[in-house]
Order: structure tokens, then C-alpha cells, then sequence
């Protein structure tokens, strides 16, 4: 680009090539690090912005000078050469400009760009070598100025990276997308709910087992060779249509499945490989499409397809844990811990974006533990989403906007039964094998979090980004925290405290002596209970509403069961003479006419008993024990009568 002569490009030019110059001596090495800041320029930053102003005729002065520096740059010096190193102080340079508003904020990632198109997939990941240690500082300011330069940039790029084999890097360009992007941008959201229908898995059409075992019939075979290719999708229907028949008419496939209805074990057994191999990769359309389910026929043909894949999956898993049970007794000790070790290894870098259909490899793909992780976690992705189409799960977004990914089909119950049900089968195979059980909460974190994102696109992507909080916010629950964790001095009388001070401020003596007083812990006699409850008797007869016949009520009650409490100690055997609480004259009488109650046995007087008792058990009477005494009294002399 040519500045045709224009005055204010050839100053512009000449005060960037001043700048590169000094950049040259602050960064003699020529490398990306470190990066230049306004200060290594000595204020000649600050110049060209009082030179050319902030206008747009300026910006594109500029724009140009820049744009020429870094063809010419382009053209004289290769990525790996040292001398490369001007186009990073020039591309720093053209950051702080852009920062300070002296030029447009998208200059840099378009440069950036065009120098992604012009260099070999090594010097595209010199390239990001630069952005990543820039990334903060680039993606600061006028963020909304650059982010689709960014995004069109990194997917140009992504579209030249072979995911086989330059995972890494595309991993690489996706974390530096997530990290410059905020969490809410909707760049990544796909609000209309669009699938990859473009991504079509096609396999091999497989001629019936049965025909190949024909070896009298030679005329089929040599038709079947001599058979030309038909198109893809229709090789797939007819291989499909082929195994389908095979399910329901098993008879007709030899060493398929035997269904007997009166044998449920029968339908657990695995399917053959030639039969299970339409079967299994017909899967992945309803995958890539899973509005495909919506149809009765398709669904009931996926449910069958994915029971039928399971069922293998679990025949294989034991056929390889008995052949390693067994190859692991035959080898004793060589080796145990580093094949463990290795198979680990081996599983967490296995990565295959799409894996191979040949038939000729399906056996060794269903043998690969991490091929049937891959493909059960598609099937939990679907199942979810089936899930989500139930009467319960779609009550829970009739309030959302987006009508794009809310769908009028409702999945019936037993549908939803049998989704549920083989989830959990899933789940629970997920979780054997080297570290299943990390390996499923892993997954099963994902998929919570993706239904989170979900409804949050059902939503219409409300903004999820809080505002900082501003400087007298933040000063003033600083503040509020320092005084709730400053050390306090107890105040006189704390708020909800009792105040005690009428125990010394008493104005007839000392209140603990008050406390002190023996009626305040001596137990009071039943007879002291006797006017009270004559009291509450009297106000049950003259009280005039009902609550006040209640309250009387409860007041006699319970002093009448204290005084019964009390009297129990001590007049306990005349508790049956009270009836229902009403005779209490007898618990009040005095201790004398109790006492002569208790006598007047028989006509004679005496305070028990026991003596009577005592008598006729020693064999004598009351006469002769009066007898014995006279002659015992009787003066010596007196005859005896």
C-alpha cells in the first residue's frame, strides 16, 4: 500500500519507523518477550497523538503507515528469522496506539489476521505464541471493537487445523477464545438451536451372512462383487433396513440373538458383529440430528439400536477382564504395574474426532475402551436432551423467550421410563474400567452444567456479567467490616440484659437476703393449699364468661395437684376417700381426728393392730395376759383367788 505522496502518511511513516528504531535498541534480541510499554518509547508515543490528532482522516494516516511498515516487513524476513522480531515491536506499538485511541482499536487483529493467512501451520503457532502472552493486554480495552476480528480469525484458522492432528493446537486457539471472550457473549451460543446435519457417518453395506455361506450359489456372489456403489445415504438405509429385519426376524440371521418369550435371558445375549454393524453406526445420525426421535418409528428403532450396542458393550467388557484375569495368572509378576500404567496413559491422550467405519476395524474399535466411552457419552448427551422434552422437565421453561430451542414434541411416559432406565445402565457401566468412577463424574459434571447453559439459552442469554462494584461501595463495607471485627468494650448494661441492681438498692435491707428467706425454698403443707382452692371455687362459681371459668379452673387444678403432691407423703391412704378432687375435707382434717379415726378395733381402743395380731399368734388371749399381770402386781401374802 502506497501512500501516494500524502504528507500526513510519510509522517506518520516516519515517526513508527523512529519508534521501531528505539524498540530495536530497548529489545536487541529480537523475541517476543518481553512486551514494550509506552514508557520504553520516552514519550515519543504521546507525540504522534499531538501530531495527528483524533480524528478519522488521522486514524487512517495511520492505519496506512502501519499497514506499509508491515508488508514491507513481511517481505524482506521469514517467522523464524531474529530479524522477525520487528513485526512484534511493531504490532506492540500498534497495541498502546490503539489503547491511547491514536489509531483504531481493531488495527492490531487485523494485521494479525492477515499475518495468520500468509504463514505455514508452524508459523501460525509462532504467532499465537505472541497472542497468548498478549492476550490480557490486547483484549483490556475496545473490546467490543475487536471481538469479531478475533472470532473470524481464529475461525479461519481452525478451519486450516486438521483436529487428528493438530489437536493441541486447536485446543490451544479454542482456550485462547474462551479466555478473551466473557462468559455470556453470545458469539458461541447458537440461540436458533441449528444441529450439524452436515456431519454424515457413512459405513459399509454388508451383504446378508446367510448369502456368503451360500457356496452353490456362486452366481449371488459374483453379482454382489460385480455390484456397482450405490449412493451413500442409500447404502446406509438398505444396511439399516438389513439389520432391522435381522432384529425382528432373528431366525432368519445365523448366530444372531434368539428371542424367546418365555426366556428373558435370551434378549440379554449380544448381537453378532455383521449384524451389530449397521446397527451401531445408524446411531450416529440420530446424533448429529436428534430431532430425528420426534418420529415413533425412529425412536423405537434407536431404542432397539442403542439396548442391542449395550448389550455388546457389556459382553465385551467381560470377554477382555477374563482374558486379562487370565493372561495376568499366566505372566505372574513381569510387568503388572506398567501395563496398568500404560493402559492409563493410553486412555487419557486418546482423542479421535471421527472414528473410522470399515467393518474390517469395527471388532478392534469395540475392543477400545475409550471408543465405547466416546460413544455411550453421545448416547447420555441424547438421552438428556430426551429428558428435557418430558411434561415435568417443559413446565419448567414456559416462562423462557426463546421459542427457537423450546419444541412442541412432549416424550410419553413410558418413553421417559425407558430413557431413565437405560441412563442408569449407561451410568453404572461408565463407571468400570481404569478410574470409571472418575471418569463418570467427570461426565456427569458436564452435562449438569450444560442443562444450566441450556436454560440459560432458553432464556434469550440474559447478561450473567455483574458490574464492578464501585469505589464508595467498596469503601463503605470496608467500614461496616472493620466495626463488626473491632474489638468492644461491654457497655454497662448490654441490650437484653437483667438489670439487677434491686438486689443492693433494696430500700428495707439486702436483696439476697430476700432471696435468702426460708419461704422461698421450705415445702408448704397440703392444709395451706386449703383457702386457695376454696378461693378458686368460689370465682368458678361467680365468674360470668367462659374464660374466666377457664382460668379459675386451671388455677385450682394446679394447686390442688401440688396439694395432692404434697399430701401423698403423708396421707397417702386416704386418697380414696377424695372423689375426682371434690371431697378434699378429709385431706384438710386435723392430725387428731385422723388418729381416732384409726382406732376402735372391735369395741376396744388401740393404735394397731399388731398386738391383736401378735396375741393370737403367740397363743394367748387378752383375759389371761390381764390375770398374768394381777398375779405379777399382787403384794407377797394375799392368797390367790
Amino acid at each position: 500500500m502506497s501512500s501516494a505522496g500524502v504528507s500526513s502518511v510519510d509522517s506518520s511513516t516516519n515517526a513508527i519507523r523512529r519508534l521501531l528504531d528505539k524498540a530495536q535498541e530497548v529489545k536487541p534480541n529480537g523475541g517476543i518477550d518481553p512486551a514494550l510499554t509506552a514508557q520504553d518509547f520516552e514519550g515519543g508515543v504521546e507525540e504522534i497523538g499531538k501530531q495527528n490528532g483524533v480524528s478519522n482522516r488521522d486514524y487512517a494516516a495511520i492505519e496506512t503507515a502501519c499497514r506499509n511498515i508491515f508488508y514491507a516487513l513481511l517481505a524482506s524476513t521469514s517467522i523464524e528469522e531474529t530479524s522477525f522480531g520487528e513485526v512484534w515491536n511493531l504490532l506492540d506499538l500498534i497495541s498502546i496506539l490503539s489503547d491511547l485511541e491514536i489509531c483504531e482499536p481493531s488495527l492490531l487483529f487485523w494485521l494479525v489476521e492477515e499475518l495468520l493467512d500468509t504463514q505455514t501451520i508452524g508459523g501460525c503457532r509462532i504467532v499465537f505464541d505472541y497472542l497468548d502472552s498478549r492476550r490480557e493486554r490486547i483484549t483490556a480495552k475496545h473490546f467490543n471493537k475487536k471481538s469479531l476480528i478475533i472470532l473470524r480469525a481464529c475461525n479461519e484458522l481452525l478451519r486450516r487445523l486438521s483436529r487428528a492432528e493438530d489437536t493441541v493446537f486447536c485446543g490451544r486457539v479454542f482456550i485462547f477464545l474462551f479466555q478473551s471472550f466473557p462468559l455470556g457473549d453470545r458469539s458461541s451460543v447458537n440461540l436458533r438451536g441449528e444441529y450439524h446435519v452436515e456431519n454424515v457417518t457413512v459405513y459399509e453395506n454388508l451383504p446378508p451372512k446367510a448369502e456368503l455361506k451360500l457356496e452353490d450359489d456362486m452366481e449371488v456372489d459374483q453379482k454382489d462383487e460385480k455390484a456397482e456403489p450405490e449412493h451413500d445415504g442409500a447404502r446406509n438405509e438398505a444396511a439399516l433396513a438389513q439389520a432391522n429385519s435381522a432384529l425382528e426376524n432373528p431366525e432368519n440371521a445365523p448366530k444372531a440373538v434368539k428371542f424367546d418369550a418365555d426366556d428373558e435371558k435370551a434378549q440379554e445375549q449380544p448381537e453378532d458383529m455383521d449384524m451389530l454393524y449397521p446397527i451401531f453406526w445408524s446411531l450416529q445420525e440420530n446424533f448429529s440430528t436428534p430431532t430425528r426421535l420426534f418420529d415413533a418409528a425412529n425412536l423405537e428403532t434407536f431404542q432397539k439400536g442403542l439396548s442391542s450396542t449395550l448389550v455388546k458393550f457389556k459382553g465385551v467388557q467381560q470377554d477382555l477382564q477374563a482374558r486379562g484375569t487370565s493372561k495376568l495368572h499366566d505372566d505372574g509378576k513381569r510387568g503388572v504395574k506398567r501395563k496398568r500404567n500404560g493402559q492409563e496413559d493410553e486412555l487419557s491422550s486418546s482423542f479421535n474426532p471421527k472414528y473410522l467405519t470399515s467393518r474390517d476395524l469395527f471388532g478392534l474399535e469395540i475392543s477400545d475402551l475409550a471408543f465405547r466411552r466416546h460413544v455411550l457419552v453421545q448416547a447420555l448427551i441424547l438421552i438428556d436432551f430426551l429428558l428435557s422434552l418430558t411434561t415435568k422437565a417443559k413446565r419448567k421453561l414456559e416462562h423462557t423467550s426463546n421459542k427457537s430451542v423450546l419444541y412442541t414434541y412432549t416424550l410419553s411416559e413410558d418413553n421417559a421410563k425407558w430413557a431413565t432406565s437405560i441412563r442408569s445402565e449407561i451410568a453404572t457401566y461408565l463407571q468400570q474400567g481404569p478410574e470409571g468412577k472418575f471418569y463418570y463424574r467427570m461426565v456427569d459434571t458436564v452435562l449438569s452444567r450444560d442443562k444450566n447453559w441450556v436454560h440459560w439459552k432458553a432464556e434469550g442469554c440474559p447478561p450473567i456479567q455483574r458490574d464492578p462494584v464501585s469505589a464508595a461501595d467498596f469503601s463503605e463495607a470496608e467500614k461496616g467490616t472493620q466495626k463488626a471485627c473491632a474489638n468492644k468494650r461491654l457497655r454497662a448494661t448490654p441490650m437484653g440484659s437483667l438489670d439487677l441492681r434491686f438486689l443492693s438498692d433494696s430500700g428495707d435491707g439486702d436483696g439476697i437476703d430476700k432471696l435468702k428467706d426460708s419461704e422461698r425454698y421450705t415445702i408448704p403443707t397440703a392444709d395451706s393449699f386449703r383457702g386457695p382452692i376454696a378461693e378458686d371455687d368460689f370465682d368458678i362459681d361467680m365468674a360470668k364468661t367462659g374464660e374466666e371459668k377457664q382460668q379459675a379452673s386451671d388455677a385450682r387444678a394446679s394447686k390442688l395437684w401440688r396439694a395432692l403432691r404434697v399430701a401423698s407423703k403423708s396421707k397417702l391412704n386416704l386418697f380414696d376417700k377424695i372423689d375426682d378432687g371434690n371431697n378434699l375435707q378429709a385431706l384438710f382434717q386435723p392430725e387428731e381426728e385422723e388418729s381416732k379415726d384409726k382406732t376402735d378395733v372391735d369395741g376396744t381402743e388401740q393404735t394397731s393392730d399388731q398386738p391383736a395380731k401378735d396375741s393370737v399368734l403367740n397363743g394367748t388371749s387378752t383375759e389371761q395376759k390381764m390375770v398374768d399381770e394381777n398375779e405379777v402386781e399382787a403384794p407377797p401374802g394375799t392368797p390367790a383367788e
